[in-house]
């Protein structure tokens, strides 16, 4: 089974120190996009933007959006679907 480049967040309790390495081990794993739903989904799409970052001195490059409360798991599964050529393949949803 091949590794999904696309992974969907469900925050179920809000940012915590665990997700930095949860993060650099989708960067290992050349994950090229990140979708944020549930609790303080817009503080963690930038916590991991910042944690591809980093200092600046070797960026890793990874699309990441957040979805509003209004919108649910569904909503952030189906627009991670719609994303195509360098960003297609299979949407991995993990619970957090």
């Amino acid at each position: 089974m091949a590794i999904p480049r696309k992974i969907v967040l469900h925050s179920l309790q809000g940012y915590r120190p665990e997700l930095d390495a949860i993060v650099a081990q989708w960067m290992q794993e050349q994950i090229k996009y990140v979708g944020v739903v549930g609790v303080d989904a817009s503080r963690i799409e930038n916590i991991i933007d910042d944690l591809c970052v980093g200092d600046g001195s070797s960026p890793y490059f990874m699309l990441t959006a957040f979805h509003g409360p209004d919108e649910t798991l569904q909503d952030a599964v189906f627009l991670a679907e719609q994303l195509s050529d360098e960003f297609g393949g299979d949407v991995q949803v993990v619970d957090f």
